[in-house]
């Protein structure tokens, strides 16, 4: 009887009426077939899954260009150990320290809200450092991680965190990057509010001109094994021609 009332609905994908199915059975019985279902009932279920899509796609919904985006030329320069597990962890421990991991650019692209779409480090501290697509005078960082809607278990999201700019231009000395390095932003990542949080750069940073950012977290939700960077984005806006010359 339900499965007919669905299948006569034709604004819905099959998928979609599955799913609405599935869902009602979990609440209201595995008979749920035999029994007479309110629109009410349906429409309350399809909201539900509604709400969840819209979070889970919400991907670059804040309205703010980020020039962290791997499409747009920023790349992922350093980082800290990542967590890999077999073989391939005892070949990354050979290398140099300064080598990157392919995965890490997936911390530059939209995840839209899928789980394991991130970076693993291990251990519930580290950094990343992102060489950003342009020049620009930063406003804010948005760090995110998976959605509580999603999974349950977020105890691999970052915490404490700083992030630091600077400008390097075209010199690759590390010594000179920390000379050149200042604080942009210092906050904690709240696993009860949005999973994409904005954090606004401090009022000391002012025009200051930035092209290399370096995020490090000294804590996590509570995995000691690793923890997983979603997405880091930059904001800001790119500077005047009179701007760069004072700089």
């Amino acid at each position: 009887m339900l499965e007919k009332k669905l299948g006569a609905m034709e604004f819905l994908r099959k998928e979609d009426s599955d799913k609405i199915f599935d869902d009602l059975m979990n609440v209201k019985g595995a008979d749920i077939g035999d029994k007479e279902v309110s629109l009410d009932e349906i429409r309350m279920v399809a909201r539900d899954m509604l709400v969840k899509e819209m979070r889970r796609h919400a991907g670059d919904g804040l309205g703010r260009v980020d020039y962290a985006l791997s499409s747009g030329g920023a790349k992922v320069v350093r980082h800290s150990e990542p967590f890999i597990i077999g073989k391939v962890r005892h070949w990354f421990r050979k290398i140099s320290p300064t080598t990157v991991y392919r995965d890490s650019e997936k911390m530059l692209k939209p995840s839209f809200g899928q789980p394991d779409q991130c970076f693993p480090l291990k251990g519930d501290s580290g950094f990343v450092q992102i060489r950003l697509g342009k020049t620009i005078i930063p406003e804010a960082i948005t760090l995110e991680h998976v959605d509580k809607a999603v999974v349950h278990d977020r105890s691999n999201a970052p915490k404490n965190c700083k992030v630091y700019g600077w400008h390097q231009g075209y010199d690759a000395d590390i010594a000179v990057e920390t000379r050149k390095m200042f604080l942009l932003a210092d906050f904690s990542y709240d696993l009860e509010k949005s999973n994409a949080q904005t954090f606004n750069v401090l009022d000391l940073v002012g025009s200051s001109l930035v092209d290399t950012i370096r995020l490090d977290f000294t804590s996590n939700h509570g995995n000691t094994d690793h923890t997983c960077i979603y997405r880091l984005r930059v904001h800001g806006h790119e500077p005047t021609s009179i701007s760069m010359t004072q700089s």
